[in-house]
């Protein structure tokens, strides 16, 4: 039996992975089932207790790239493979998100809101793009195209991660050695980094402040990566002119949050890059069929290194 949890169209993944494994059935919480005979879950964020008793569970399945809240929990043995997405459509959706938020800060849109706010009419010199320096945190599976995209389209574009990776057109920063030169040299950053115990906190004040003045933040990684408040000081400052939010520490951003009308800030519900049903569950049935042909699945996650 299959177990499916998705707070959003459930019944047309319910559907779509029937479809692909007829000889599965397949289950959508809050339908009641007899966990024993629950072998795979498919799950985004599932409640509290969900994996409780499913003691012949082979696999939990990731509606999503991002697997820190499923990794934390306490209802799932450690001994269960944990399989994510490693695209399914979201890499164009985040070099969408992404551009939409280079494009804001290289043409000056923030400037020119500002200005609209207050009735002035005045023109803002323009920065091509060949001189927009654009450094990307985290060179995975959607940041790499991320950074490639950005390159194709002109920018100059750098990438860090821990291990180093070669793209066409990226420079590429790598380990703690090779972060500070990434910072010193990016007017707008980009933080795409999965969540770990390493990457948790990264983005605070001694980090920001290595920063251009005047440089501008996009976060489409993790909120728990960016402090909060030190992200509010550097942009009062003015050392951050703008920034891009599309994660934060506690979601639903609490109303009374200063982030909300902060004038710099344009934020947006944790949509920067939103699973597809079909691609994803066609990635799913792949790798649960390599799972049972003892095969490595794509997107396998290691608790070790956390994604």
């Amino acid at each position: 039996m299959i177990y499916l949890y998705s707070a959003q169209d459930s019944e047309q993944y319910r559907q779509l992975l029937q479809q692909a494994l007829p000889q599965q059935q397949v289950c959508c919480w809050p339908q009641p089932v007899d966990a024993e005979q629950v072998r795979y879950a498919v799950v985004w964020n599932p409640p509290a207790g969900f994996f409780r008793g499913m003691v012949n569970l082979q696999a939990v399945f990731v509606l999503g790239a991002g697997v820190d809240r499923i990794l934390q929990r306490d209802d799932l043995d450690p001994a269960i493979p944990v399989v994510r997405l490693s695209d399914a459509g979201m890499a164009q959706q985040m070099l969408e998100y992404v551009l939409y938020g280079v494009l804001h800060v290289q043409r000056r849109m923030d400037q020119y809101q500002r200005q609209q706010q207050h009735r002035q009419w005045q023109v803002v010199a323009a920065t091509a793009a060949d001189k927009t320096r654009i450094g990307v945190l985290g060179l995975g599976e959607i940041g790499g195209k991320v950074a490639q995209g950005l390159a194709a389209m002109g920018y100059e574009v750098a990438g860090w991660s821990r291990q180093g990776r070669q793209l066409p057109g990226v420079t590429d920063f790598v380990g703690e050695q090779g972060l500070p030169a990434l910072l010193a040299r990016s007017d707008i950053l980009v933080n795409l980094l999965p969540a770990t115990a390493e990457t948790r906190g990264l983005l605070d004040n001694q980090l920001l402040r290595q920063l251009p003045r005047g440089a501008a933040l996009i976060n489409a990684g993790r909120g728990e990566q960016v402090d909060e408040a030190a992200l509010l000081g550097m942009l009062d400052s003015g050392h951050l002119r703008f920034a891009l939010l599309d994660v934060f520490v506690v979601e639903p951003l609490e109303s009374v949050h200063p982030l909300w009308s902060h004038p710099a800030v344009l934020l947006t519900p944790h949509i920067a890059a939103m699973t597809l049903a079909e691609p994803a569950v066609a990635q799913i049935v792949a790798n649960l069929q390599a799972l049972q042909q003892g095969l490595l699945p794509q997107g396998l996650v290691s608790r070790t290194r956390g994604y």
